[in-house]
């Protein structure tokens, strides 16, 4: 099962067909720290990681992670061994802090863009996670919640994501 993300408004799953943003600045091949755009590419994805207070446990075959106030994504090109890994929340170390007060991050799921031995400086805290509005992102994939949990349905384990 492969999510397609054909432009910057379409993910396309089998048959289904939902409206998405990227990043401000588009998709690119060779992606940057702090670009503003999506990596292109082919990728597998990670587990799905949720607001246990503000959601219930959505219907998936992916592994579920309840988000603790604890928990970030390392994007500190000072710290090759974390960096683009969930981490615990630690003052010195810059994060995306995956608890936060908007719903941007009440369901989301890693992609895993410069993941297995991350590059330094190559991008990190690449996700799919929700959008209110489609506005652009920092070079995630968004989409609306009632189309986030159709995608929940329709993705298995060893889904990849195909972004042009």
């Amino acid at each position: 099962m492969t999510i397609f993300v054909k432009n910057k408004h379409t993910l396309q799953i089998d048959e289904f067909k939902f409206r998405c943003s990227i990043g401000k600045k588009g998709s690119i091949k060779n992606k940057k720290e702090g670009d503003k755009k999506t990596p292109k590419g082919i990728f597998e994805i990670e587990n799905l990681y949720f607001r246990e207070d503000r959601k219930k446990k959505p219907s998936t075959l992916l592994k579920c992670i309840k988000i603790t106030k604890d928990m970030g994504w390392c994007d500190d090109i000072r710290f090759q061994k974390k960096y683009n890994k969930l981490i615990k929340i630690e003052k010195k170390i810059k994060h995306e802090k995956l608890k936060r007060k908007d719903s941007k991050y009440d369901l989301l799921i890693p992609i895993k863009h410069n993941f297995k031995k991350p590059i330094i400086g190559q991008g990190s805290c690449i996700f799919i996670h929700l959008t209110k509005d489609y506005k652009p992102t920092a070079g995630c994939v968004a989409l609306k919640e009632k189309d986030f949990l159709i995608m929940l349905k329709l993705i298995k384990k060893n889904s990849k994501i195909k972004i042009f």
